[in-house]
């Protein structure tokens, strides 16, 4: 089985409490599609209530069930509605991952005094001021609206490490507090040290913070029944932290604990290097993403024998996690670094019809959300169903030439195989080998504008590719069993 995950949801979704039942009523057609997985938003309670999208995080043990930030439910729904969609997705063969947000704290419901040193936010190993000073931060959390309910704990100014406001000054700014120190176990490439992100910065290295995290984890994977874990902003988070705390989250269940993490860095060596020796998880290749960016952007001077160099797919393909797109790259977020519309479909051929990573499509690129700017990809079904039942086998890869390249599967009892072109080339075609097992077949043309070819006696064929930027063909007595009606793709170089 060639396993598909999906992202289950985009930043600008509609804030209506009904995102957790849609899903749940969608989890027989995802199954259809391919999905084996789904990657669910954040669950808990955010600073802004039932709209936040979840990473603004205030209280992790309210799943929408107690009426804080003005609003029982999440943007997504209650609580109940979050448990029956994951036993929803879940009766139909799909694994479903939990986004875990453990770096801050957003929303204090009490001011606290603070003794705190003015740091500098473009490098935080530079301080402002000589001698420490009193500020006034957010740093209390006290969850009046849960009132001790499934966990008495109190966050106070002890429990973090820094903040960007001061409410005493009515100011931004970036403040460490009293003696505190950020982890060194985080990303260095910008501002000196990464550690801070936004809010109050949990401090991980405090034994009760740990403890109590531990504590809320296991809580939470077993109230839950998840399958897996998405971990958020890990360049800003202590590695050493979660090798002790994923560690305890997968002695606390009886199942397989998949766990991926989002490591925001163009450096395919930082990659390797959080996820080290240890391999206790994957990441997200953000470098792969990247390389589609800029290829969309370059439009006709794109050379596609480059779009892997230092991905990390290309260095570890089993932990990683492939993407076109997610939440944090569509317009207008901090992130932002859309892939232009007129090369997704390339992209998506590149991730889902291969054999190395798992890849991951995103809900809006497969809906379309018109409120997101985000049209949906119209080949993406059909490339979904073309990984679901026939990308198997041996891959021979030709990308050899800048403006034309291509792969084969050669096809195994699990499917019959397929053939990829890319071309920005008026008339490119590209010879390969499907395989001796296919010779005398006809194949088709089923994502492209081409006729058909037939397979030499040596397994090889020229597979033509004229103007369109996608071609995919199939064995004609398999394309004609597609339930997605093959598409002609022309070109649209932006």
């Amino acid at each position: 089985m060639n396993g598909m995950m999906l992202q289950g949801f985009s930043w600008y979704l509609p804030s209506d409490g009904q995102h957790w039942r849609r899903l749940a009523e969608r989890a027989p057609e995802l199954a259809a599609r391919g999905f084996t997985a789904v990657w669910l938003p954040p669950a808990y309670k955010g600073q802004a209530g039932k709209n936040d999208v979840g990473y603004g995080v205030y209280d992790l043990w309210d799943l929408g069930e107690f009426d804080q930030k003005d609003s029982v439910n999440t943007k997504y729904g209650e609580k109940d509605d979050y448990l029956a969609c994951i036993k929803a997705l879940q009766a139909e063969g799909i694994q479903v991952l939990g986004d875990i947000v453990l770096n801050h704290k957003m929303g204090g419901d009490e001011l606290e005094e603070v003794e705190a040193t003015e740091v500098d936010p473009a490098n935080r190993t530079v301080d402002l001021e000589e001698e420490p000073t009193t500020i006034q931060t957010w740093s209390r959390f006290t969850f009046p609206g849960r009132n001790g309910q499934l966990d008495s704990f109190i966050w106070d100014a002890s429990c973090f490490t820094g903040t960007d406001w001061n409410e005493k000054e009515k100011r931004s700014g970036l403040w460490r507090f009293g003696d505190k120190h950020w982890a060194a176990d985080v990303d260095h490439s910008e501002n000196g040290n990464f550690d801070y992100l936004m809010g109050e910065n949990v401090d991980l290295s405090d034994e009760r913070v740990y403890e109590q995290l531990v504590k809320w984890g296991k809580w939470y994977l077993q109230t839950t029944g998840i399958d897996g874990l998405r971990l958020d902003a890990l360049k800003h988070m202590s590695r050493s932290f979660y090798q002790r705390w994923i560690a305890e989250m997968r002695a606390s269940v009886d199942h397989e604990l998949f766990v991926v993490g989002e490591y925001w860095s163009h450096d395919l060596n930082a990659l390797r290097s959080y996820i080290g020796e240890e391999e206790t998880l994957s990441l997200f290749d953000v470098p792969l993403h990247f390389n589609f960016f800029n290829a969309s952007q370059n439009g006709e001077g794109v050379d596609f024998t480059h779009l892997f160099d230092g991905s990390l797919v290309s260095a570890d393909p089993i932990r990683t996690v492939t993407f076109v797109e997610n939440h944090d790259t569509q317009p207008d977020q901090a992130l932002e670094s859309t892939v232009h519309h007129w090369f997704k479909p390339a992209a998506y051929a590149l991730i889902l019809l291969r054999e190395a990573g798992y890849p991951c499509v995103f809900f809006a690129d497969l809906f379309g959300l018109p409120n997101d700017g985000i049209p949906a990809v119209a080949e993406l079904p059909l490339l979904m169903e073309i990984r679901m039942n026939h990308a198997f086998g041996r891959q021979c890869d030709y990308f050899d030439e800048p403006d034309i390249v291509g792969w084969t599967r050669q096809g195994s009892e699990e499917g019959p195989g397929c053939a990829v072109v890319l071309s920005r080339r008026d008339g490119g075609e590209k010879l390969m080998e499907v395989g001796t097992a296919h010779a005398g077949e006809h194949w088709v043309c089923v994502l492209g504008e081409e006729n058909e070819v037939t397979i030499g006696d040596d397994g090889f064929a020229v597979f033509p590719a004229a103007s369109a930027l996608t071609s995919v063909y199939l064995p004609e007595k398999d394309a004609e069993a597609l339930s997605n009606i093959p598409i002609i793709v022309r070109p649209n170089h932006e």
